[in-house]
């Protein structure tokens, strides 16, 4: 019984010797450690932390203002190599939209004569093609229909033939190569902003 009572003892005592550094710890801060609450409290309060740059996000990126996104800030007094002086650029924005409106449309009118212009070659070429069919053809109907002339002129017309062919086949490739730089052109002011009324 004594022997019971005394790890009984032993066991009371280590459990209050070794529970007590942990209770002492967990209630009472040692002076070096301080809480998260603190420290966040000194850094709120550090001058050292508003000396930060500024972060810019979706969230805080202005709108109204311009961003400088490389470089030096652009000093809007110095001179504009596009200008040819500060007075006319001073002026300029006041007009700016109506030039640039006039500027457009004249770049359109460009555009729609080049293509006007283009339309008539082809035109013009496509006339010339089936004037030459039409006389091919004549040609041809006449040469077949008198079998003695035929046979009479036989290699002359064998070398008429082969020469309306050639400039059949010319007069053909000519009309393509100007349907095909047309629509290369109608492409191109498509990607210049040609409206589409002023393209067809």
């Amino acid at each position: 019984m004594k022997h019971f009572a005394y790890v009984g003892f032993v066991f009371a005592l280590f459990t209050v010797l070794t529970g007590s550094p942990v209770l002492a710890q967990t209630t009472t801060p040692a002076p070096d450690q301080s809480s998260l609450g603190d420290y966040a409290r000194k850094v709120h309060k550090d001058p050292a932390a508003k000396a930060k740059p500024k972060v810019f996000d979706n969230d805080n990126l202005p709108t109204d203002d311009k961003l400088s996104v490389v470089g030096a800030p652009v000093d809007p007094n110095a001179g504009d190599s596009t200008s040819p002086s500060s007075d006319s650029k001073s002026a300029a924005p006041a007009s700016k939209p109506e030039d640039d409106q006039a500027k457009k449309q004249s770049e359109w009118k460009s555009w729609q004569d080049k293509l006007t212009a283009q339309k008539s070659t082809i035109d013009l070429a496509s006339r010339e093609l089936d004037v030459l069919q039409k006389e091919y053809q004549l040609r041809a109907a006449a040469m077949y229909a008198d079998v003695g002339n035929r046979l009479r002129n036989s290699g002359q017309w064998d070398k008429e033939d082969a020469d309306y062919k050639q400039k059949i086949a010319d007069k053909q490739k000519a009309v393509d190569d100007a349907k095909q730089r047309l629509d290369d052109m109608q492409e191109e002011a498509r990607k210049a902003g040609v409206p589409a009324a002023m393209r067809e």
